[in-house]
């Protein structure tokens, strides 16, 4: 099969595709957002797609495109949308400002943030909680790991400062 381009005749087309490879990964290993990752990730597979598809392989480019960018992308977006998000029972008597707080709070996380109601236990929704909130800004967590982390990002002075507490379960603890 004969490459769309050839090495020695074309390589001021192919040596910036290929220089761009590197610096995609390097800012795809940088990134702190797991959707900015996301994203780099397929920016990554589109290059070395273009640039298998250039040099004349292009079976090696069509699996690629779609199982190394396409699949992969696709399924790894449905699992952090899903998983990425702190689901709290929403326990309070009557709705406050707190969701705003809560959001900025874990923010930096990138958690996405769901009070559960009692309405959501009635219509069957049985999903994984990680703790719940109290009247007065009190969240209460199930899980050590998380509470340690919420209380290390910059979110927390502001929500003590507002008057919010963070504890652990106590049968979590032990």
């Amino acid at each position: 099969m004969n490459a769309l381009l050839s090495l020695p005749g074309q390589l001021d087309v192919l040596l910036p595709i290929t220089a761009l490879l590197p610096l995609c990964a390097l800012l795809l290993v940088s990134q702190s957002s797991p959707w900015q990752s996301l994203m780099l990730r397929g920016i990554l597979g589109s290059l070395s797609t273009l640039l298998y598809a250039l040099l004349g392989a292009v079976d090696v480019a069509l699996t690629e495109a779609l199982v190394g960018t396409l699949l992969s992308t696709t399924l790894y977006a449905v699992a952090m949308r899903s998983s990425m998000t702190l689901r709290l029972d929403d326990r309070r008597q009557e709705a406050g400002g707190e969701e705003e707080e809560l959001l900025q709070w874990i923010s930096p996380l990138n958690l996405r943030l769901r009070l559960m109601t009692s309405a959501d236990m009635i219509s069957g929704q049985t999903r994984v909680r990680h703790g719940w909130l109290e009247e007065g800004r009190t969240l209460v967590l199930t899980r050590a790991a998380l509470a340690k982390r919420l209380r290390n990002t910059p979110g927390f002075e502001r929500w003590q400062a507002l008057g919010g507490s963070l504890r652990l379960q106590e049968d979590a603890a032990a």
